[in-house]
């Protein structure tokens, strides 16, 4: 098991959880990795990105001295899109990336991403290989350079340019006579998405674009759309869009404020690819989180359904080793490989837009025909310590025995742990609502009594 890495890097309370010393630990530890990955390579350069959280200075500071202190040279591209340093990684080819945020989590909290010059991020036994060197911290240390060999640091916050352009150059043609509401989340893409759409010709009204360090995700953005959904009717505007803190998320509301969540979004580029003889396979991936209705629906459009488990990295290795080049999630966060190896919620809302802009209908009339089984989420708080024992916890695995055993092939149960927060995440989805309701809130009582505070 990790020590520090969950699904999507390391993340935790800034200061708290992830303190300045875990990530001068992994600044060193990454360097020592490169660089014993690297023994010839006179120059290792790490291309470095943050959203806009507070933290994010504090944490930027303390990893860009581990790495530096070591020979390490940085290229730090400030308040910048996840899906954006990725990019970068590959565009400027550096040995890897580096991104600080902690995506959709509360502001409080803070996070390392780490991709490898492919872009990609990094594999459970990278990972578990950096977790040994942070704690042989004492003995890596001692690889630092002194003088003029420590790494040169060079802040290059125009390289927001490069990703920009590469961003609209994913268009065809362009949005004129096109209302859009973007909602950035007070979050790494608040210039980005509207110079884009802007650029493009869309009328646009930009909320939540004021980041003050410490209202990103507050409210708004893709966890919390209700904003914007009453901002879209007000404005009768074609359609919203809201990001998360990092921009690799997209949630979209349709004129009428009705939200529009990752497995519709993806069953319209999905549609759009197939139609253009552009969808891999005809088949897509998503995980065990994705509705069955939304299952059923690209099933009789001729679509296959392939689930992984939830997290990035797994539909990442799903695509790849299939062969496919759409993916994503529920939540919004979607990967289009052809353009990016990460979910890219810029990139993913243009070509929305774009599909919408062809077709001639609107978001609403093009996923009218998902009928969504009833599915009901609870994330049950529990201590951090205990939150991946729930599966060894033998009333935990009775009670859920018996809730399937209810349902009787009529729906299905799955809990599972967050990667990021301290959660157990009961899902229940099945045909009647009132047995998927009391079955939730059975199953999440007691994981509550056995592993909450």
């Amino acid at each position: 098991m990790k020590k520090y890495f969950g699904t999507d890097g390391i993340r935790g309370e800034a200061n708290k959880e992830l303190t300045v010393e875990i990530v001068t630990k992994l600044g060193y530890a990454l360097a020592y990795y490169l660089k014993q990955k690297n023994p010839d390579k006179k120059k290792i350069d790490v291309v470095i990105g943050s959203d806009t959280r507070i933290s994010g200075y504090m944490l930027r500071s303390a990893l860009i001295a581990g790495l530096s202190s070591m020979g390490i040279h940085i290229t730090y591209v400030g308040v910048f899109p996840t899906p954006g340093v990725a990019y970068l990684t590959r565009k400027k080819n550096a040995d890897a990336g580096i991104m600080i945020s902690a995506s959709h989590n509360p502001a409080k909290d803070n996070g390392i991403k780490i991709f490898r010059r492919n872009e990609s991020k990094l594999p459970d036994e990278i990972e578990l290989e950096l977790e040994a060197l942070m704690d042989n911290y004492d003995e890596i240390s001692k690889e630092y350079v002194a003088g003029d060999l420590v790494g040169k640091v060079m802040m290059e916050e125009d390289d927001y340019f490069l990703y920009r352009d590469y961003l609209l150059s994913t268009v065809k043609g362009d949005f004129s006579g096109m209302k859009i509401i973007l909602d950035s989340a007070n979050g790494a893409a608040f210039k980005l998405a509207r110079s884009i759409f802007s650029r493009l010709g869309a009328e646009i009204v930009s909320i939540n674009d004021l980041p003050n360090g410490t209202n990103i995700n507050v409210k708004c953005g893709s966890t919390h759309p209700e904003i914007l959904a009453k901002v879209v009717v007000g404005y009768s505007a074609d359609l919203g869009l809201a990001y998360d803190g990092d921009a690799d998320r997209l949630i979209a509301v349709d004129k009428n404020g009705k939200i529009i969540d990752g497995d519709k979004i993806i069953s319209i580029l999905a549609l759009d690819m197939k139609e253009n003889g552009q969808l891999n396979e005809n088949k897509v991936v998503t995980t065990v989180m994705s509705n069955m209705g939304f299952e059923k629906y690209l099933e009789d459009k001729g679509v296959t359904l392939v689930r992984a488990n939830v997290g990035d990295r797994y539909m990442i290795a799903k695509m790849k080793d299939q062969g496919l080049n759409l993916g994503g999630e529920q939540s919004g966060h979607i990967i289009m490989a052809d353009y990016n190896t990460t979910g890219d919620g810029v990139l993913v809302s243009l070509k929305l837009v774009e599909a919408l802009r062809d077709c001639g209908k609107t978001i609403d009339e093009l996923v009218s025909g998902i009928v969504d089984w009833p599915q009901v989420l609870i994330n049950v708080r529990v201590e951090n310590s205990k939150k991946n024992t729930w599966n060894e916890n033998e009333t935990i695995k009775e009670i859920i025995k018996r809730k399937e055993k209810e349902m009787d092939g009529m729906g299905r149960v799955l809990v599972r742990t967050s990667g990021t927060e301290p959660l157990v995440r009961v899902m229940v989805e099945g045909k009647d609502q009132t047995q998927v309701d009391a079955v939730a809130v059975a199953i999440a009582e007691v994981v509550k009594a056995e592993l909450g505070n």
